[in-house]
């Protein structure tokens, strides 16, 4: 390795992922004598990016093919082969991969160019099985990943759940199993705010006395925003408004159903902000139905801004939310149940208080500080290699 330029591919299927999540692992990379390439489908506008910034910065970026889905064959085929070839050419030493599709591609790439013998880290932001989930996800996803691992040297994990289960992927290669809290949150950064408060809800233009919940992420059917929608209209509360940052595919269909419903008016779509510890300083409530996640670090983010928590009970909720503590957990992820759990919230203003502050000691356990330390130790086992 002294004789060699140090190289690490990194493969995302969302091109914004990099910019958005993982710069931290950038800078310690670079820390670290590497350089930076980053393969991804730069046409998927789900995060913002800035090309110039990220080739200012000294990154390589190749666009791919990858999409999202594994259905649509041909575009992983081709993301594959020019996966292979970026690998070959640019002479890789380490590849990390991220998201599904990015760590089944990546892997089988590495695997195909294992003259290379490139050093091979796949972080699993949420394995698709798990406890709870569908006998097609466990027959599909579990003998793929059980596979892979054969040709992963490191498999990072993000909740107790798939840590459990990825250690009983060690064998072939891989020797490493690591769990991070997320990829970190900046606890400085997202910390209560008075005046951002009343700056914010004056901007937005929410009176103070309307009782506001918000929900960050991609406007997706796994992100669950139509349970809440219904919920306000069980609800019949004009003073709660929900607000909706991030975009996504399901946003016209669940502006027709507001609609639909009568509670348009209440319902706002912020579209992707770049401001999300500003927006934060506006809510009351923070609220996350979704139906699965490995961790989701914008309830995280929520919890160290002071806010108090609706959320469903799914594997991610559980590394952090405790019913009655940190907000209120709704097993059932049902409107009416989402309904019950909003008017409570709404007329408990001194339990939000008493759960808004041991959210932040809660969010304490996910700093940023913490993914760095296992992140660069992580990295460092690159040079051993």
């Amino acid at each position: 390795m002294a004789d060699k330029v140090k190289k690490i591919l990194i493969i995302t299927t969302a091109g914004g992922f990099l910019p958005q999540f993982e710069m931290n692992d950038v800078k310690i990379l670079m820390e670290q004598g590497y350089e930076i390439h980053y393969a991804s489908n730069f046409d998927n506008p789900v995060y913002e990016m800035d090309i110039d910034i990220l080739e200012k910065m000294g990154i390589r970026l190749h666009s791919i093919s990858i999409l999202k889905s594994p259905v649509h064959i041909r575009h992983g085929i081709k993301a594959f082969c020019e996966i292979a070839s970026i690998i070959r050419q640019e002479k890789i030493t380490a590849l990390h991969c991220h998201n599904p599709m990015g760590g089944v591609l990546g892997r089988l790439a590495a695997f195909v160019c294992s003259a290379q013998r490139s050093y091979v880290i796949y972080t699993a932001h949420g394995f698709h099985f798990y406890k709870g989930a569908s006998f097609l996800n466990w027959l599909l996803f579990y003998p793929v990943e059980w596979l892979l691992a054969r040709v992963t040297d490191c498999l990072v994990t993000i909740n107790r759940e798939d840590d459990l289960r990825a250690k009983k992927f060690l064998h072939g290669r891989l020797k490493t199993v690591c769990r991070i809290p997320g990829v970190g949150v900046d606890t400085s950064k997202f910390a209560p705010n008075r005046d951002a408060r009343i700056q914010m809800r004056r901007q937005l233009q929410i009176a103070e006395k309307t009782f506001y919940l918000l929900s960050v992420g991609e406007v997706n059917r796994n992100k669950n925003h139509e349970v809440i929608i219904r919920a306000l209209a069980e609800l019949k509360d004009s003073a709660v408004f929900y607000g909706i940052c991030g975009r996504g595919n399901r946003r016209k269909y669940l502006e027709k159903l507001a609609k639909k419903l009568g509670v348009e008016k209440q319902v706002k779509f912020y579209g992707f902000r770049k401001d999300i510890p500003l927006m934060l300083q506006a809510a009351d409530c923070f609220i996350f139905p979704s139906k699965r996640e490995g961790l989701g670090i914008a309830a995280v983010e929520a919890m160290a801004a002071g806010l108090p928590m609706i959320t469903s009970d799914c594997r991610g909720t559980r590394e952090y939310m405790e019913d009655g503590v940190t907000g209120y957990v709704c097993g059932g992820n049902k409107a009416a149940a989402y309904a019950k759990l909003i008017r409570r919230m709404k007329e408990s203003p001194k339990q939000r208080r008493e759960m808004s502050e041991t959210c932040r000691r809660v969010a304490e356990g996910f700093a940023i500080q913490k993914t760095d330390k296992i992140m660069r130790e992580i990295y460092r086992q690159l040079s051993k290699h």
